[in-house]
């Protein structure tokens, strides 16, 4: 079982930046996929970005290229997700998520085995 603990929410105005992280406890391993998603109220749970722990290659949700940036440090079991330029449509429950896939990264929420509890972000206008 892997653990998940999502940290770094919280509120900031339009423009601003935050950085969440995702550390991971348990059977932890480079030989799956890290992932963000995100709920916003009344909506589905959206693909953000996500990181094979094998390769190192990231990916992004195309709308999210270029203000969020997924990166890891392996030594701390930890990943972050900096959250640059954002909107107030940015507003949203952020999880991090585990998926065991060796290469690439898959976007469907329900291909995760492993979920934190979320932490939220909101932006004002």
């Amino acid at each position: 079982q892997v653990l998940l603990e999502e940290s770094g929410g919280g509120l900031v105005q339009a423009g601003g930046s935050l950085r969440l992280s995702c550390a991971a406890s348990g059977r932890t391993s480079t030989k799956y996929v890290m992932g963000w998603f995100r709920q916003a109220p009344g909506k589905e749970r959206e693909f953000v970005a996500a990181i094979n722990q094998n390769t190192g290659a990231s990916y992004y949700a195309d709308s999210l290229k270029g203000r969020f940036t997924i990166s890891r440090d392996n030594a701390k079991n930890t990943v972050y997700l900096q959250m640059n330029s954002l909107k107030p449509e940015d507003t949203a429950v952020y999880y991090c998520a585990v998926d065991w896939y060796l290469y690439g990264a898959r976007r469907d929420s329900s291909r995760y085995d492993y979920w934190g509890q979320g932490t939220q972000v909101t932006v004002s206008s």
